[in-house]
């Protein structure tokens, strides 16, 4: 039986038939209602550019492990592609590189696994230098442990899904030499950035408050940041439609302006090798002072969705105890099934419920970021001389000043702010800060208690 044919295809306007096999205890086969197994694999193929012409799923406890669907349930699938005038088959599923192959000979079509569609997927969305060399790294270690099935000199990784097949035993170690010596570049590169990045985000974190926002592919995180922030960030109804961490500045009435930080998007099943590779990416969310998630209150698996998010965020190392949870496209979720969102409302009674595209609940979400991150700040009476400019010039760099006292004489002045535990901190060890005659006192309440004589002295000096 010969091979089929890789070279020369490309994903955009291609037929496909799209496959998977799933336990029987799935909850999404939809006992009473429709199979919803394969939703989301459709997304990815809308967003890839692929033409859907068929769908073929099998119930097992495991995958075949040569062939993942069973013997009978393969040559179905070889008919159903025949029949339809497939280009190449979907699965959702992780293939390995052996039931890949024995697929494509069985079927005489090319197979592209979940893995494969979600790299293809970044590689045509990635805008940013730093973007490119991700993918590109996460594309070679995938694809280095299936070289047989590529094409000479790497042009399957730069031309989308199904784009060449090997030459031989010959060419094959040589384009395994060319891939090692690649993928070392790329990771020596991708240190440099995430070394900068790093440096990027400590000084930002430390100059100013910082809100970042995760979620499940799709959710509405750029709508949501426009909406908040009023910026022009880029908005589409599709999988992954940006890559790249935006930060904006959003200004909470009454509270301060913090640094919003929208990240990509997650999704289930995401390949190892393309989270490892977009760990820099996420530095800004591993440093946030808050988390906002936020989930599309009106997709039935939302809470799988919930689920898939704190898991991709461990694998990563990123802390989830503070986090503030948003069900998003309100308006949506009423209009199609309000049971969903009140399923959600009761499992998770401290989220906010939000529109992004409506409006709806946004001064909730702003009075919810501020009270929690309200639980980090300080009330501050800086009682100090007008010639400690230092002073007084870091504390309207740093702090939110509520007012200054002035003393008759003229000759001191209390400067009445609130202050993040960090740089309250700062204050109380910085000697040269608090030189001469200046006096900080703190307490946890609010300004008017800022201002009462109570307020224990935290530094003094002089």
């Amino acid at each position: 039986m010969s091979d089929p044919k890789r070279n020369d295809l490309r994903v955009r306007a291609r037929k496909a038939v799209l496959c998977g096999v799933y336990s029987p205890d799935d909850a999404r086969q939809g006992a009473g209602g429709r199979d919803r197994r394969l939703d989301e694999l459709k997304g990815l193929a809308k967003t890839a550019g692929v033409k859907v012409v068929g769908e073929l799923v099998q119930s097992r406890e495991h995958p075949h492990p040569g062939l993942c669907f069973g013997t009978g349930k393969v040559e179905e699938l070889a008919a159903l592609v025949k029949s339809t005038g497939a280009h190449l088959i979907l699965f959702d599923n992780n293939l390995s590189p052996a039931q890949g192959r024995n697929l494509e000979k069985a079927t005489e079509s090319v197979i592209v696994d979940r893995s494969e569609l979600i790299l293809d997927i970044f590689a045509g969305t990635a805008q940013t230098h730093e973007a490119k060399l991700q993918v590109e790294l996460a594309q070679l270690l995938y694809f280095k442990p299936r070289l047989k099935r590529l094409w000479t000199h790497l042009e399957r990784i730069e031309g989308g899904i199904g784009s060449g097949r090997g030459p031989g035993e010959k060419q094959l170690e040589t384009d395994r030499r060319l891939v090692e010596k690649r993928i070392a570049e790329l990771k020596k590169k991708l240190a440099e950035i995430e070394s900068r990045r790093e440096r990027e985000a400590d000084r930002r974190t430390e100059l100013q408050t910082t809100v970042g926002m995760v979620g499940y592919t799709n959710a509405g995180k750029s709508t949501l940041t426009r909406a908040l922030t009023g910026s022009d960030v880029y908005v589409a109804d599709k999988l992954f439609a940006t890559l790249d961490t935006r930060t904006r500045r959003w200004t909470i009435p009454d509270f301060d302006t913090v640094l919003l930080s929208d990240t990509v998007g997650f999704v289930r099943d995401l390949p190892h090798h393309l989270v490892a590779s977009f760990r820099s990416t996420l530095e800004e969310a591993r440093r946030a002072d808050l988390l906002l998630h936020v989930v599309d209150s009106s997709d039935p698996e939302a809470e799988e969705h919930i689920e898939t998010v704190y898991e991709v965020l461990e694998e990563i190392g990123v802390p989830t105890d503070n986090m503030l949870l948003v069900l998003n496209k309100a308006d949506a979720a009423r209009a199609n099934d309000r049971s969903i969102l009140d399923g959600l409302i009761h499992d998770h009674p401290e989220a906010v419920i939000v529109s992004a595209t409506e409006g709806e609940g946004l001064e909730d979400l702003a009075e919810a970021v501020a009270r929690r991150l309200a639980g980090g700040y300080v009330e501050a009476a800086v009682d100090t001389t007008p010639a400690n400019g230092r002073l007084l010039s870091f504390l309207q760099e740093h702090a939110d000043v509520h007012g200054e006292d002035w003393a008759e004489a003229g000759d001191r002045v209390t400067v009445r702010c609130r202050l993040s535990r960090r740089w309250a901190d700062k204050l109380a060890h910085d000697a040269d800060l608090l030189s001469g005659t200046s006096v900080l006192r703190l307490v946890p309440g609010g300004p008017e208690r800022a201002e009462e004589e109570a307020a224990a002295p935290l530094a003094a000096a002089g």
